[in-house]
């Protein structure tokens, strides 16, 4: 991972939970399509990555995130503040949809 995208993953903002700042910006994204509620096969089409590493990625999240489901995961980005559509928290960026 480049030094930039380590400090752009390690920052938050005030009042955002302790998982925010964990997320890599590759989860981050696979946060953003689970969102916008992609299956694994689209998540791995989009991020142009195998199936498996969509799934690894994605059970990252929800583990990082304390969710038990894709459904809970993005309740918490929300409850975070972050918005697919939106300016994210520090941590939780957003890449225009392709």
């Amino acid at each position: 991972m480049a030094e930039t995208d380590r400090r752009r993953a390690g920052r938050r903002t005030a009042g955002a939970p302790a998982w925010v700042a964990g997320l890599t910006g590759r989860e981050a994204d696979v946060l953003r399509l689970m969102a916008a509620g992609l299956t694994g096969a689209e998540i791995a089409g989009r991020l142009q990555v195998g199936p498996a590493t969509a799934k690894t990625h994605v059970a990252a999240v929800l583990a990082k995130t304390g969710a038990r489901d894709r459904t809970q995961a993005v309740i918490a980005a929300y409850e975070a503040g972050w918005s697919p559509r939106a300016e994210p928290p520090a941590g939780l960026r957003a890449r225009p949809a392709t």
